[in-house]
């Protein structure tokens, strides 16, 4: 007899399929939308997006993308107040290699914003050739 002849390995094997699919798509949605450098200059250019920056006061004064927002991670969660008149732009977050970024997109979603995390974070968008600014900027 033929595994798939039968009418209950057929019904065992979609639930299967189906139980991994649920799987892959909470696991991603967990994990957040990222955006390239190059689609993160798109938004800026559309005025469509807001760079946060998530590092520390110290990194993000070595260098950052022109016009970003300075908020530590650490203090993400009692200053995202200050991110109000980002709303309804794709909040892009930043950090160094695009880790901590995660977890801040994620917090600002949960708070209603739209947020992305910048893929490999100031090293890509560095490796990319794309502009670093070295003063702070008020935003």
């Amino acid at each position: 007899m033929n595994f798939f002849s039968d009418i209950n390995n057929l019904v065992l094997l979609a639930i299967v399929f189906l139980s991994g699919g649920a799987l892959v798509a909470h696991t991603l949605r967990q994990v957040g939308a990222k955006v390239s450098p190059l689609q993160a200059t798109q938004l800026l250019n559309q005025n469509k997006g807001f760079i946060l920056d998530v590092r520390s006061e110290e990194e993000f004064a070595a260098g950052h993308i022109k016009d970003a927002k300075n908020i530590p991670l650490s203090a993400l969660k009692e200053r995202v107040g200050e991110l109000d008149k980002a709303k309804g732009r794709t909040v892009v977050t930043v950090c160094d290699r695009g880790l901590q970024s995660n977890k801040a997109a994620s917090l600002l979603g949960k708070e209603g914003f739209e947020s992305s995390s910048l893929l490999g974070g100031m090293e890509a968008w560095r490796a990319a050739g794309l502009p670093v600014s070295k003063k702070k900027e008020a935003a």
